[in-house]
């Protein structure tokens, strides 16, 4: 028997992880609720409401493949060792990740136990990060190559395995307090897909233009990024289905095109960037905790300022374009890229906060919270590079 262990791949659809343990025996597909990671300070109720809608949707896709998923709750190698000893498992799949520092840890411990256990742990590439890459030159050529390869197929069908699952603790029974969002995205394959289909056809003609302004780029913008996070869809199927929509663009007439090349064109290029800011968190992970160049260490350090701190993350700053998109950041969840890179800079430069306690309390409301992404900005925003 063969473990399929989500992560932040919630979906069987382009999962290579699931088709490729499937053709060497029985899967157990498994989600592993860990309490210790949901206690983290970047962790908050909107991505655990946002996850809980992904598993519902992911267990009802399994289940029609004829093993629904099972969620255990606990400490990752605990819940691999149970496993093992009813189960007695031949091979540990998931796709390789690069996420948080304590995700990175809990890899570590897995490792060594599933070297204690002789059992293999097959990790393949769901994006166009590159572990252990040397150098930069060519990764551009290798994110594309990556991207163009054809969608995984997905399984006919999996054979049943008895394994009783737990029941998800509430948010209350994980310690996540209320973070004030009334409106945050719903989770779920899905919805990605709408959401990718009316972008594509419908909402994402003026993408250029628009995605700058918050008046229009709650519209104009993609929304897919919590998708992308949390893995409802893989980013190759995100690319694929752009390039798709372009070849239909080019057989519309000229004077019908509109603006739709121009659109197309950009959002293709920011998926690239997506994977780029990823590679850096995965080459150098300690970013997350410290200023990328050393030089810098010795500003913000002293005397953080907790009552700018408050009025920062509360929407009280006096500035009211400041104020609002840290309202609307709060109450939804989401803000356009060029609206996070004014919050975190304002916070550095004009209220000189260091960038760490900042970025943990936007990590908090980004429903689409993406480490490498995240870290990355925030020192590029913070000038700490």
């Amino acid at each position: 028997m063969h473990i399929v262990w989500f992560k932040r791949d919630l979906r069987i659809e382009d999962h290579e992880a699931l088709a490729q343990a499937t053709k060497s025996g029985p899967v157990l597909p498994l989600y592993i609720l860990e309490p210790e990671l949901w206690q983290q300070p970047d962790m908050s109720r909107r991505h655990y409401v946002f996850l809980h809608k992904c598993l519902r949707k992911l267990n009802q896709s399994l289940g029609t493949l004829g093993q629904k998923l099972v969620i255990k709750t606990g400490i990752a190698v605990d819940v691999l060792e149970g496993i093992h000893i009813r189960h007695n498992v031949q091979a540990l799949w998931s796709h390789q990740e690069t996420w948080n520092g304590w995700t990175y840890e809990r890899d570590k411990t897995v490792k060594i136990w599933c070297k204690s256990q002789n059992i293999p742990w097959y990790e393949p590439v769901q994006n166009g990060v590159i572990r252990h890459l040397q150098d930069r030159d060519g990764w551009a050529a290798r994110w594309h190559y990556q991207m163009k390869k054809i969608a995984v197929v997905t399984p006919s069908n999996l054979k049943m395995i008895e394994e009783s699952s737990d029941a998800l603790p509430t948010h209350v029974e994980l310690g996540l307090q209320e973070d004030g969002f009334n409106d945050i995205q719903s989770g779920g394959r899905n919805e990605g897909l709408k959401l990718l289909y009316s972008f594509l056809n419908e909402r994402g003609e003026d993408y250029t233009k628009e995605m700058s302004s918050p008046v229009t780029a709650f519209d104009s913008c993609s929304r897919l990024s919590a998708h992308l996070a949390f893995g409802t869809l893989s980013i190759r199927e995100v690319f694929q289905a752009c390039e798709q929509r372009n070849q239909e663009i080019k057989k519309i007439p000229c004077g019908d095109k509109g603006k739709w090349r121009s659109a197309i064109r950009s959002f293709s290029g920011r998926l690239r960037w997506h994977c780029h800011f990823i590679q850096k968190l995965e080459d150098e992970p300690r970013i997350e905790y410290e200023n990328m160049h050393p030089a810098y260490n010795v500003f913000r350090e002293q005397d953080f300022n907790d009552e700018y701190f408050k009025s920062w993350k509360c929407g009280m700053t006096g500035y009211p374009m400041v104020d609002a998109c840290m309202r609307a950041l709060t109450a939804t969840g989401w803000l356009n890229f060029r609206m996070r890179a004014m919050v975190m800079s304002f916070a550095s430069y004009h209220l000189w906060l260091h960038w760490r306690k900042p970025a943990l309390h936007l990590a908090n409301l980004f429903t689409d919270y993406e480490p490498g992404i995240h870290y990355s900005q925030v020192q590029m925003q913070s000038g700490t590079t």
